[in-house]
C-alpha cells in the first residue's frame, strides 16, 4: 500500500499551476492530470460514489461504518498551485533524519532555507523534512493536503471497525486564483459541514480568513515616434508608475503588517507606452475596508486624470471572497469538532486567523462552514517552501478522529 510519502512525492511531480488570466475551467488542463489521477486512485481505494466532472472537481464517499442516521461530513483540497512561481518539472528532496542546519537547495544554491529566518525548522530536528530543489515550487499548498485526505481515506477504508459517518472528499481546481468553488454542486456534494486541508504546520485551526478584493488598473496613454513626442506622447508606463508609487508602504502593504492588519498589494505590472497595466490584491479582516481601499485607489487616480487629460485610467474592482467568521456560526459543531479532534489527536489546538483565503471561505459565503485545518505546509507560493512527514501524518490523525467524533452524532 502507498505510504503517506509516497502519495505526496507523486503528486508534487505533476504540473497543476493555475492561470489567473485564463477564462476557462480550470484555468489550466494540466490541473486535469491530477484530478484524473486522484479520481483513479479513489476508485482503487473502493470509495463509493466516485465521480469527476468536467471542470476537474472530484467527489469521492468513505462509507459509513455506524448504523443509522448521521451527518456527512466533507473533506476539501485543491489540485492547483500557485500562479506566482513555476510548478514545472518539481524535483522534490527529501531530508531524511534532519540535522538541524541549513538547507542549501542544490538545484540554485542561492537559495538557502535558514534557521535563523525559520524558527520553525528548529523543532525539526530528526523528522523527515521535504523540500524543492530550489527551482520550482514544492506544491505543498495543497499536495499535501491532498496526500492527507488520502492516506486518511486509507486507514479508514482498510479499518471498517473504526466508527465514523459518511465522509464526502471534494478536490477542486483554481482555489489559488480565487475560483476554486465556481463550479461545485453543493447539493451533489450533500455535506453538513466541511474541512479544507490548506493551513499551515500542525494542530491549526483556522476560524477567519481575510475578505479580498483584486483590483485592476488600466492606463491608456498616446503612443508615437519619440522623436516627435513632444504634446503628443503620453506614457501610460510612466502615469501607471506614478499612481503605483504613491500607494502606502509603512502601511497598508504585505511588507510591513502582520496579524489582523489588511493591505494593498500590486503584483503583476505589464504594459507599453500606449497602455499599462497592474493587477493588485486587497485584503482585510472587516469587509467594509475593501471599500476603503477601492476608494484610495480612486483618490490617486483623480490628480493623475487632470494632470493628463489625454490618458484613460480605469479601475476596475473584483470581489473574490470573504471572511468565513460569521457564517461558521450556522454550524457550531464544525469549529467544536475540529477542536475536540485535534485534542484527540495528541495536539494542542491552535485557533489562529488566516492572511490568506481558502475553497473554505468561499464555501461558508455560500452556506457551507468549513474551516481550515493543517495539512503540514511551509512558506506556500515560494521556492524556500518545505514539509515534514510527522505533520502530514499528524493532519491524517486529526482526519480519523473528527471522522469518529461526528459517527457519534445524531
Amino acid at each position: 500500500m502507498d505510504t503517506l510519502i509516497d502519495r505526496f512525492l507523486r503528486y508534487v511531480r505533476i504540473d497543476t499551476q493555475s492561470d489567473e488570466t485564463s477564462p476557462s475551467f480550470p484555468s489550466t488542463k494540466k490541473q486535469l492530470d491530477l484530478s484524473r489521477m486522484l479520481f483513479t486512485e479513489c476508485e482503487e481505494l473502493g470509495l463509493e460514489d466516485v465521480t469527476i466532472s468536467e471542470y476537474g472537481i472530484v467527489m469521492a464517499t468513505i462509507p459509513s461504518t455506524v448504523e443509522g442516521e448521521v451527518p456527512a461530513i466533507g473533506w476539501v483540497a485543491h489540485v492547483d498551485t500557485s500562479p506566482e512561481f513555476s510548478g514545472t518539472h518539481v524535483k522534490p528532496i527529501v531530508h531524511e533524519n534532519y540535522d538541524g542546519q541549513d538547507l542549501v537547495l542544490p538545484g540554485d544554491p542561492s537559495r538557502v532555507l535558514r534557521v535563523s529566518e525559520e524558527s520553525r525548522l528548529q523543532q525539526m530536528v530528526g523528522k523527515t523534512v521535504i523540500t524543492t530543489d530550489g527551482t520550482t515550487l514544492l506544491g505543498a499548498d495543497d499536495k499535501s493536503g491532498i496526500a492527507v485526505m488520502m492516506s486518511a481515506a486509507a486507514f479508514l477504508m482498510a479499518d471498517t471497525s473504526i466508527p465514523h459517518g459518511p465522509i464526502r472528499l471534494c478536490f477542486t481546481c483554481d482555489e489559488e486564483i480565487g475560483r476554486g468553488i465556481e463550479k461545485l454542486d453543493l447539493n451533489q456534494f450533500g455535506v453538513c459541514c466541511a474541512y479544507t486541508l490548506d493551513s499551515d504546520g500542525s494542530g491549526r485551526i483556522d476560524s477567519e480568513t481575510f475578505s479580498a478584493d483584486q483590483a485592476m488598473i488600466v492606463v491608456r496613454g498616446v503612443n508615437t515616434h519619440p522623436s516627435v513626442g513632444k504634446g503628443v506622447m503620453v506614457n501610460a508606463i510612466r502615469i501607471l508608475s506614478d499612481l503605483i508609487s504613491q500607494l502606502p508602504t509603512e502601511t497598508l502593504s504585505p511588507e510591513t503588517t502582520d496579524g489582523r492588519e489588511g493591505f494593498m498589494h500590486p503584483y503583476h505590472l505589464e504594459g507599453s507606452v500606449s497602455e499599462a497595466s497592474a493587477r493588485l490584491i486587497l485584503r482585510d479582516f472587516e469587509t467594509e475596508k475593501l471599500a476603503e481601499y477601492a476608494q484610495l485607489l480612486e483618490s490617486l487616480a483623480g490628480p493623475l486624470r487632470e494632470k493628463h487629460p489625454k490618458a484613460e485610467i480605469a479601475i476596475t474592482i473584483h470581489k473574490q471572497y470573504r471572511n468565513m467568521r460569521d457564517g461558521l456560526s450556522k454550524e457550531p459543531r464544525a469549529l467544536e469538532k475540529a477542536i475536540e479532534a485535534t485534542r484527540a489527536a495528541g495536539l494542542e489546538p491552535n485557533l489562529n486567523v488566516i492572511r490568506g483565503g481558502t475553497d473554505g471561505s468561499l464555501l461558508t459565503e455560500k452556506g457551507l462552514p468549513t474551516p481550515n485545518l493543517s495539512s503540514g505546509q511551509h512558506n506556500p507560493h515560494s521556492p524556500l517552501e518545505w514539509t515534514t512527514v510527522e505533520e502530514m501524518q499528524q493532519a491524517v490523525d486529526v482526519l480519523v478522529q473528527l471522522a469518529i467524533l461526528w459517527g457519534q452524532e445524531r
